[in-house]
């Protein structure tokens, strides 16, 4: 029965956001984002008290925060700056998307960023730095996460500490151009997300990369 309840909670929850956020042609962008991780943060929150054994308060507190996390915004400067990222990124072979969760995302090769076992920064990888930072300047709202990755080779007893490196340098790169750095966010994962088969140098030369996500939560 208690499988039961959380799926209706779940559907009814589901609906309501996609409801509020496409049914409303006078929603903004940004209150759309809002609605939708709101309901998506019910869902969660429906589950959460269910397993805990419906306790008042714990579901909606945990389910709100989730919301306000998955909420991001793809307003018209997002669309501006991967425009103008794409340009200035040209022929470089680094890759400017939008993430299904309106995140604006570099992906950018080892070729570009980094040289073999190294952490320092290349001059052609400043030529990628210099215009994103300067899209982020007076931006209050802007939020950055950089994800370093590493190929196979090599220990994780190395790989991870440099893949955490290599982040750190970014952002340091960033900061020092005037990108605050209590809005920036660094990880590594050393080589445990490969995006093609380290059996090969190709495919160990697409996994050597930085990953720049950058976002704008919703209000």
């Amino acid at each position: 029965m208690k499988h039961t309840n959380i799926s209706k909670a779940a559907i009814a929850t589901v609906t309501l956001a996609a409801l509020l956020a496409t049914g409303c042609g006078n929603m903004s962008e940004r209150q759309q984002g809002t609605a939708t991780g709101a309901g998506v943060g019910a869902v969660a929150g429906a589950v959460v008290g269910s397993a805990t054994g419906g306790k008042a308060g714990t579901g909606a507190v945990i389910g709100g925060a989730l919301g306000a996390v998955i909420g991001n915004v793809w307003s018209k400067r997002q669309e501006d700056r991967r425009v103008v990222l794409e340009q200035a990124t040209r022929g470089t072979g680094v890759e400017v998307s939008r993430t299904a969760d309106d995140q604006l995302k570099l992906n950018i090769p080892n070729d570009v960023s980094f040289d073999l076992n190294s952490a320092a920064i290349r001059p052609e990888m400043r030529n990628v730095l210099d215009p994103f930072a300067e899209q982020l300047r007076g931006d209050p709202n802007a939020r950055v996460n950089i994800i370093g990755h590493t190929d196979s080779s090599g220990s994780p007893a190395i790989n991870d500490p440099l893949s955490v490196a290599r982040a750190n340098s970014v952002r340091d790169y960033l900061t020092a151009r005037g990108v605050p750095a209590s809005h920036v966010q660094t990880a590594g994962r050393g080589e445990r997300e490969p995006v093609a088969d380290n059996a090969t140098d190709q495919g160990r030369a697409r996994n050597r990369r930085v990953e720049i996500f950058l976002r704008e939560p919703a209000a």
